[in-house]
């Protein structure tokens, strides 16, 4: 698999050992990421990190380079920022007819008061659902993270070599116009189905999967697997 970051050290010791793997320059020339740029500033909120510089994660092998980290479009947020908003708004709608004059200040301020709890929380919740759950494409495998709340979440990957097959769909007006879409990938791992769903430009992550097995093929051909 193409080595995206290499030392000169790392780059010596793959000779040695028959990992000679192309420089970051060459892959990146490569038709399947036509279009596409390595990613050396930090972006926390980026739906679409190519290459990116400095991303991490608790399963990480020491010598597994990231070449996409995804997660849903942007644009998927703003029903429940639409909501949000509404939810702020309502408590001076709402207090502002004659048909609550007759409640006591107090019980009005503790109903705003809980009722602004609650839309903290669901503000947090939708945000933190979006920003935490994310997908992850290594040269070696493919990592879905889904984060359900704060004490819990679930973790799936699968070798690169276990795909069988890519496919995405960008069906809708606002999908093909923002271009994004599900990639769906079918593998013989212990999970046979991955759904990155809603990731921006759906059809370059499936050609970078594809390209990623199809190297993963051909070092498996010429004996170079790690």
């Amino acid at each position: 698999m193409p080595d995206i970051f290499v030392s000169e050290k790392k780059k010596k010791e793959e000779e040695i050992r028959g990992f000679n793997k192309p420089p970051v320059e060459e892959i990146i020339d490569r038709e399947a990421y036509k279009g596409l740029h390595p990613m050396q500033e930090k972006k926390p909120l980026s739906s679409f990190l190519f290459c990116p510089d400095g991303i991490n994660f608790e399963t990480r092998e020491a010598e597994e380079k990231v070449v996409l980290f995804l997660r849903k479009h942007a644009i998927t947020n703003i029903p429940w920022i639409f909501m949000s908003t509404l939810m702020i708004t309502a408590p001076s709608f709402v207090f502002g007819l004659s048909l609550f004059d007759s409640i006591p200040g107090n019980f009005k301020f503790v109903f705003i008061l809980l009722w602004y709890l609650l839309t903290m929380a669901y503000v947090l919740e939708s945000f933190l659902t979006w920003f935490f759950n994310v997908y992850i494409v290594t040269d070696e495998r493919i990592i879905d993270i889904d984060f359900y709340n704060l004490v819990y979440k679930e973790v799936s990957d699968a070798n690169i070599d276990k795909i069988q097959d890519v496919t995405y769909n960008m069906g809708g007006v606002i999908r093909t116009l923002f271009n994004y879409g599900d990639v769906t990938i079918q593998t013989a791992s212990e999970v046979p189905n991955f759904d990155f769903l809603a990731v921006p430009k759906p059809d370059k992550v499936a050609r970078v999967l594809q390209d990623l097995r199809m190297e993963e093929q051909q070092e498996a051909v010429e004996g170079r697997i790690r």
